[in-house]
């Protein structure tokens, strides 16, 4: 069984996996209106599955 944490991911990472800037995440991820899985502090964490969604919408 996966722990639901190891399925999380900020967008400081998905931009790293992505190879584009943390901005054109940031964007991406407020025109989309993506609401975080969770928040630790000011750091908000995203599943899995919003990093393709991110891709296609970043054109990476």
């Amino acid at each position: 069984m996966t722990d639901a944490k190891t399925d999380l991911i900020s967008p400081g990472n998905i931009a790293k996996e992505l190879g584009v800037s943390d901005g054109k995440v940031k964007k991406a991820i407020k025109e989309l209106g993506l609401e975080p899985a969770a928040k630790k502090g000011v750091c908000s964490f995203f599943f899995r599955d919003a990093v393709a969604k991110i891709k296609a919408s970043v054109g990476a």
